[in-house]
């Protein structure tokens, strides 16, 4: 078992309207964050990753993610399963749990037009 708290949590800025609270549990196969959104993430365009899956559950707030050509109105409660390769964006005012599995690294997510 791992056991990790927020004041355990690494902040990363993604922009001005999206920070990650990750959670480094130091598995290779799985790991979580907490993310705050309050707009628009990414700025312009969307966003893919590669090799991820990503699920994001609203713990709070409201907003919208829009995959692909897809629009789907977000609320708490709200749960979203991203494949590998699908092309995205969040905008809104939200807090969620996004854990990702293989875990999520950097060179795998990338910002697209």
């Amino acid at each position: 078992m791992k056991v990790l708290h927020k004041n355990q949590s690494e902040k990363h800025e993604n922009s001005t309207t999206c920070i990650a609270y990750e959670y480094p549990l130091g598995d290779k196969d799985i790991n979580g964050a907490v993310i705050e959104l309050s707009g628009r993430y990414p700025d312009e365009g969307r966003v893919i990753n590669h090799k991820c899956k990503e699920l994001a559950y609203i713990i709070k707030g409201s907003g919208r993610v829009v995959v692909e050509s897809d629009e789907v109105k977000l609320r708490p409660g709200s749960l979203i399963l991203f494949e590998p390769g699908e092309r995205y964006f969040w905008e809104g005012n939200l807090v969620m749990f996004v854990p990702c599995t293989p875990a999520w690294y950097p060179e795998q997510h990338e910002e697209v037009s």
